[in-house]
């Protein structure tokens, strides 16, 4: 792992891209690209964080996350759209899902985690990846949706499963405030 932090910003608004990018602390090295297939001609194993659009014309933010795994499975990733959340995200391998508008300092707190997470196990990653998903349909979804879905359901229990595993991954990290964070997800 680096110890700058490399962030590729990818939204078809360029203008948009370079703000996200002006807001990202000087000590990250940060490229830009307005399209999927710009995005993955500069996408490559030194990049540790993506900040991906996902509406574009052409290659699709979901297309470029699908390359993205295939080609380097522990980069983070953070969807940052306009799309709401549906059912649909359960099936996409992103690590954070911000709905735009997004604040500055929503933006650098996920990419402080994601960037953090590449030091955690694949236990830990999945683990906070399927409580991302969780949190971004709790917000856009009834809780009848969420409990009459069996999808949702298997994810509830895949998160109880993860959790029950991760607890032995906790002394390995350093500065995180677990039980108060199992306590806050615990209540979405």
């Amino acid at each position: 792992m680096s110890t700058h932090p490399r962030v590729l910003v990818v939204d078809d608004e360029p203008d948009l891209a370079e703000l996200y990018a002006s807001w990202l602390p000087q000590e990250h090295d940060v490229e830009t690209a307005h399209d999927g297939t710009g995005a993955l001609d500069r996408f490559d194993e030194s990049i540790d964080v993506v900040l991906l659009d996902r509406r574009m014309p052409g290659v699709s933010g979901d297309e470029v996350l699908g390359e993205i795994r295939d080609r380097h499975p522990s980069c983070g990733v953070a969807m940052i759209t306009a799309v709401d959340p549906d059912f649909d995200i359960l099936e996409l391998g992103f690590d954070a899902y911000l709905t735009k508008p997004v604040e500055q300092s929503d933006l650098r707190g996920v990419v402080d985690r994601l960037f953090r997470r590449t030091e955690y196990t694949d236990t830990l990653r999945a683990f906070f990846t399927k409580v991302s998903k969780r949190e971004a349909l709790a917000a856009e979804k009834s809780t009848f949706e969420l409990e009459s879905d069996a999808r949702y359901q298997q994810l509830e229990s895949e998160i109880e499963t993860l959790r029950q595993e991760s607890e032995a991954h906790l002394a390995e990290l350093d500065g995180e405030d677990f039980e108060a964070l199992f306590h806050r997800l615990d209540a979405v």
